[in-house]
């Protein structure tokens, strides 16, 4: 059953909303996953403001066209492809996609686009492995702590060390 030009048209225009406001795309194959699965998926990619897109090349190549931003998405745009695209937390939508790999070892990422620029596989990594905005932030609270504790420690200690210093020359001046 062929899609008429209004669906096309529709489901082209819903894939530039969700591209503008995505921070990252991953293309995957997602040959052999069955209908279970890809709910799992999206299911994993929810947590991380993320989105899967099941669509043909060629709607996602117009929704595509004449954009800089994701423009370089095209090279990737063969076979059958699922579009992950992460909107919040960009590590977190790629361990997202990386932990559900891991476990049903099906689904190759191919590749991904992050503004503007097509990214390795290395690359790809490498952003799962960035620390989550929670763990940034708290590492910024805690050093922030770390340098509140020693001025406060610095503090208390100029009072105790000034009373040395005083008595140190009053003894030093009487002798």
């Amino acid at each position: 059953m062929g899609r008429t030009l209004e669906n096309k048209q529709q489901i082209v225009g819903e894939l530039k909303e969700l591209l503008a406001d995505a921070e990252l795309a991953l293309v995957l194959d997602f040959k052999g996953l069955s209908i279970k699965e890809m709910s799992d998926l999206r299911d994993r990619l929810r947590a991380s403001d993320s989105v899967c897109k099941v669509t043909k090349n060629t709607l996602m190549r117009r929704a595509i066209d004449g954009d800089s931003n994701w423009a370089s998405l095209d090279p990737l745009l063969t076979g059958t492809n699922a579009f992950v695209l992460v909107k919040g937390d960009v590590g977190a939508g790629v361990k997202a996609v990386q932990s559900f790999q891991k476990e049903l070892k099906k689904s190759e990422t191919k590749g991904g686009l992050f503004e503007g620029k097509l990214l390795t596989q290395d690359e790809i990594k490498a952003i799962a492995d960035l620390p989550s905005k929670e763990q940034l932030m708290a590492q910024i609270a805690g050093a922030i702590n770390a340098v509140a504790t020693k001025v406060a420690v610095g503090i208390n200690e100029v009072p105790s060390g000034m009373a040395r210093a005083l008595k140190q020359h009053a003894e030093g001046g009487e002798g």
